[in-house]
């Protein structure tokens, strides 16, 4: 679990998103850092029993620096006011499939899927819904699933006409059209500062690992 003191941090953070303040309260921050990163250990260790591979992680594999890229942005604060974690066979360097983790006061999320994909790997995707979409169904509309993300698959982005090669009467157009494919699942921040917060969040991604298998055998 997480302590209640990264809430406080982060909010503190969004009011006060400069580096005089940040620097004044460094300490505070390398605490509620290595907070996060031991929970994000104990996540890689709970996903590890259900997908071997996320066990040769460690958490700087996974975890996001706190600084923002300001270089082609608008806004030019310094800092996220959030934590994340990106925990997939690959860590956060190469994009595939995987499961996310995002601690942020009132907008915290288990999330998962693929976010982006390049234009190679999204043809490849498209194919392979296409060509088993009764599988992708059976997996996306399944009772347990649609309990942990009512929302479905979402998008981000979505085609205004259907990919090349496949037309709007095609049963899977909806998905086809996507750029992404990501499930989001929203915690509270008692969720995570609960006994219970790993075996929760580790619950939410053992759900949606039939999608991540889907989409990683999808570019392999």
């Amino acid at each position: 679990m997480l302590q209640s003191t990264i809430f406080k941090f982060l909010k503190e953070l969004k009011i006060n998103n400069n580096k005089a303040w940040f620097d004044a309260n460094r300490k505070t921050y390398e605490i509620i850092k290595t907070d996060f990163s031991g929970f994000v250990q104990q996540l890689i260790i709970a996903i590890s029993k259900f997908d071997e591979p996320i066990g040769k992680l460690s958490p700087k594999d996974c975890l996001f620096r706190i600084n923002r890229d300001i270089r082609f942005s608008k806004d030019k604060t310094p800092y996220k006011s959030n934590m994340g974690a990106s925990i997939s066979k690959a860590g956060k360097k190469i994009n595939v499939a995987g499961y996310y983790i995002h601690c942020e006061p009132g907008k915290s999320m288990a999330a998962g899927g693929f976010y982006m994909p390049s234009g190679s790997d999204l043809l490849k995707i498209r194919q392979e819904i296409d060509y088993n979409f009764e599988e992708w169904k059976k997996i996306i509309y399944h009772k347990k699933f649609k309990k942990y993300f009512p929302k479905g698959v979402d998008g981000i982005e979505y085609l205004i006409r259907p990919p090349k090669g496949y037309d709007n009467e095609n049963a899977a157009i909806e998905f086809l059209k996507m750029k992404s494919f990501i499930v989001t699942c929203p915690l509270s921040n008692s969720d995570l500062t609960d006994k219970t917060a790993i075996k929760k969040v580790a619950a939410i991604f053992n759900e949606m690992k039939p999608m991540i298998d889907f989409l990683n055998r999808s570019i392999e």
